[in-house]
């Protein structure tokens, strides 16, 4: 998601305070914010994957590898 994007649903928030939106604005907006939910989420999987715990054991485990990509 790039910062032209963000700046959009931004606007689009302020415009819907303000005076309101018209039923494309509201679709417009709908679909930003699905994409923005969408790139946090990726982000966040990325991040989550990278975690290593180190077991009782001494062994490392990778949680991305244990238990990532379910649902993708």
């Amino acid at each position: 998601m790039n910062e032209e994007k963000i700046a959009r649903i931004n606007e689009l928030y302020h415009k819907s305070k303000a005076e309101g939106l018209t039923n494309a604005e509201k679709r417009e907006q709908a679909d930003l914010r699905r994409e923005y939910i969408e790139a946090i989420r990726h982000n966040l999987r990325g991040q989550m994957d990278q975690i290593q715990i180190q077991e009782a054991d001494g062994s490392i485990t990778n949680l991305g590898e244990k238990y990532g990509n379910k649902g993708h």
